[in-house]
């Protein structure tokens, strides 16, 4: 359905047209829309009136308009009678998110900035004929921005007084994005404005953070409300589809205040409950997720969004390089976005619990950020250093890491279902934000694994930046559950690891991310002879020994360091690795003292050639170790259809680093693998040393923890 049909259908009566990408709105609001432009604006309100909507066209002129200019005067006049002209029939003049101060002769000409503002307003309102509806938004258009208070505001005072009575004033409430609206705060404006106020309600709007959604239920306004307003406008989500819930809620909470004030039906169903509603809400939205997507739709969608793309190359692989093996061949053509899938209700709940209201997490959000605090917070209980323990508190974080685990998994299999679903349009504008949830709780799955695998070492370090719950608007901490749960890891103040855009073609490959078994040496062995044989692209000599290539890349880390590698996995098994040392000098050591007389002996003189030349630690120097004392590797298979995986693996690895006390870490690449070291700088990395300084030819790469 079209936002008109939708409106309709839920007895919603309103639309505002204000758009930010018009920049004939705000930016440029002195020019007049082009003849192509007039017809597209002319089929928006014949459609919206074709349905009963009262279709509102605001202008923003604030930034820049003299108020005291006749010439700006007319531009205005001009382009408000352009629209009318068009057949819309109410306006809004906005003058929000702007500076108080006036320009010299403004200050000359009026009395004060709300004077200016209220004279210019009430000019146009009878230019216009005294249209019925005619809306001003104020400066101070919500309690917080008032100085200094609402009902002691001159500013306020001056509108209340001078702004013809006929013109409603918007205002947010006690916020720009009000938890809750009540009878007292309203009564206050009220009282102040003169008039009752119109609700510009931004509950849902999340302009302000390219990483939150707002799928929860219409909330913290008593139907009631609606007896001391002159209206209320939902100011959505940026994303079309992602407004179904909300829109839904808000009709059934016109609704209810409607029955409520006629005195219609029982007192349960006058009485608007959110939870009711969202459940409503849900089982109509059920139906159309799992519809195909309209004909007519997909031409309005982005077209970076399609599902017959190109594979992108991970870092550090050559593309058109021959396949190895069975698995490249198993794995080609098949993880791209196909839309054959149905989204479960178990499913839509948990999409629209992660992603609720700015100021309230949904059930399935709550838990896993409870469950994460306290699964950190007490992991010295799994510790095998912790001998004082007691079994049962070891048992509940073993319970309690498992219901994370399995929450994490239903992100990923969520994911997975919302790029494989029918309805494309979803796909489209919810994918950004289930891709985003879904790596940051890979790398949060795969800290809690690694926290809880028997080791010996003890944890020297874990941060966690505390969360005001009392700042005032949700815009103060970025990320929602995403970025909560991101602060709650011990790189999480690096947002270069967390914030990058989705990748071009949407993939319905699961991944999993994990810490290393030793049943997983033969597969990674396995693995980088493939990548050797791609990138050198001729094939393996049959002299070589089988293992020669994993001993020489893999092999001591595995061996001695085991704790700090981690394995990425899809349907088909291993498809990457991340191998770290936590500390380059004391690893050296302990290479030349067993490792490589082990590989002495696996490898005799008489095998020309197989001899894995293990590198020295010792060849870093002094002044490198001091500032990045870790080291890393990291290799994944060309058919990784999501590149960003690699970065989320990756992340995964310096979130164990730097919860055992690592300062910095470094990896040598190729001065030719200009993909790889691409990849590295976008994640903070910063070129250190340069062969030519050193015995080898790589290029070393660093970044601070």
């Amino acid at each position: 359905m079209s936002f008109s049909i939708r409106m309709q259908h839920w007895g919603l009566n309103t639309y505002l047209y204000g758009p930010k990408d018009d920049l004939k709105h705000r930016l440029l609001w002195r020019e007049v829309y082009s003849p192509e432009e007039e017809g597209q604006l002319r089929t928006l309100i014949v459609e919206a009136q074709s349905r009963g909507l009262r279709f509102v066209y605001a202008l923003s002129p604030g930034q820049d308009i003299v108020f005291s200019s006749s010439c700006d005067l007319t531009l205005l006049k001009r382009k408000l009678r352009q629209v009318s002209d068009l057949g819309c029939q109410a306006f809004a003049i906005l003058f929000d998110d702007i500076d108080h101060s006036m320009c010299q002769a403004d200050s000359e000409a009026f009395t004060s900035f709300a004077h200016a503002q209220v004279t210019v307003t009430n000019e146009i309102y009878r230019f216009l004929g005294e249209p019925p509806v005619f809306l001003f938004c104020p400066t101070e258009y919500c309690g917080s921005l008032c100085s200094p208070s609402v009902s002691k505001s001159p500013y306020l005072q001056t509108v209340g007084e001078d702004l013809l009575p006929n013109i409603t004033v918007i205002w947010t409430g006690s916020k720009v994005i009000s938890r809750k609206l009540s009878l007292e705060s309203l009564a206050e404006v009220e009282s102040v404005l003169q008039r009752p106020p119109l609700i510009w309600d931004n509950l849902h709007a999340n302009d302000y953070d390219s990483r939150r959604l707002f799928l929860g239920p219409f909330k913290g306004r008593e139907p009631q409300l609606r007896n001391h307003l002159r209206g209320l406008l939902l100011n959505p989500n940026c994303e079309f589809e992602a407004n179904y819930i909300p829109l839904h809620t808000l009709g059934s909470w016109h609704r209810a205040g409607k029955e409520d004030t006629k005195g219609e039906g029982s007192n349960e169903e006058c009485e608007y409950c959110p939870d009711r509603a969202l459940s409503a809400a849900l089982k109509d939205w059920m139906e159309e997720l799992n519809q195909p997507l309209q004909a007519g739709r997909e031409g309005e969608k982005r077209k970076s969004y399609q599902s017959c793309q190109p594979i992108q190359q991970p870092p550090g692989t050559k593309p058109g390089a021959p396949a190895a093996g069975g698995r490249g061949q198993k794995a080609q053509g098949r993880g791209l976005c196909g839309g054959k899938g149905l989204l479960s209700e178990s499913q839509v709940r948990l999409l629209v619990g992660l992603h609720y209201l700015p100021h309230e997490h949904g059930p399935s959000a709550q838990k896993l950020l409870q469950d994460l605090t306290w699964l950190k917070t007490n992991c010295q209980l799994v510790s095998t250093n912790s001998k004082k323990a007691a079994p049962q508190k070891v048992d509940e974080w073993r319970g309690r890491a498992s219901r994370f685990l399995s929450l994490c998994e239903d992100i990923a299999q969520l994911h997975c279902s919302v790029v494989g679903g029918n309805n494309r349009a979803v796909l489209y504008d919810l994918y950004p934000y289930v891709w985003d949830l879904r790596n940051t709780a890979l790398v949060a799955k795969a800290f809690i694994c690694w926290l809880g695998k028997d080791r010996s070492n003890i944890l020297l370090y874990y941060q966690c930046d505390a969360l005001d719950s009392a700042l005032s608007e949700p815009w103060a901490f970025k990320g929602g559950v995403s970025g909560e749960v991101q602060m709650l890891l011990p790189v999480g103040s690096s947002s270069e690891l967390f914030t990058h855009p989705p990748p071009l073609f949407p993939t319905s490959r699961l991944y999993n991310i994990r810490p290393y078994h030793s049943k997983d040496k033969v597969e990674l062995y396995r693995m980088v002879r493939q990548l050797h044989l791609r990138t050198q692209g001729g094939p393996e000599s049959s002299a070589a020994h089988p293992d020669v290539i994993g001993d020489r890349c893999l092999g001591p880390c595995l061996a001695l360091c085991p704790e700090y590698s981690f394995i990425l996995e899809d349907e088909l098994g291993v498809c990457g690795c991340v191998l770290g040392i936590l500390d380059v000098r004391s690893f050296a050591k302990r290479c030349q003292a067993s490792w490589i007389p082990a590989m002495r002996d696996k490898y005799p003189p008489k095998m020309n050639g197989t001899h894995p030349n293990t590198q020295d630690q010792g060849e870093y120097p002094d002044s490198l170790l001091y500032h990045f004392p870790s080291q890393l590797r990291l290799d994944a298979l060309p058919e990784l259809v999501d590149i960003s995986i690699s970065r989320t693996l990756l992340t995964a690895l310096l979130t164990a680093l730097k919860a055992n006390g690592s300062q910095g870490v470094f990896c040598e690449v190729q001065p030719t693998d200009r993909q790889r070291l691409e990849f590295l700088t976008k994640l903070g990395f910063l070129e250190i040393l340069r062969g030519e300084a050193r015995s080898r030819e790589g290029v070393v790469l660093g970044r601070l923890l």
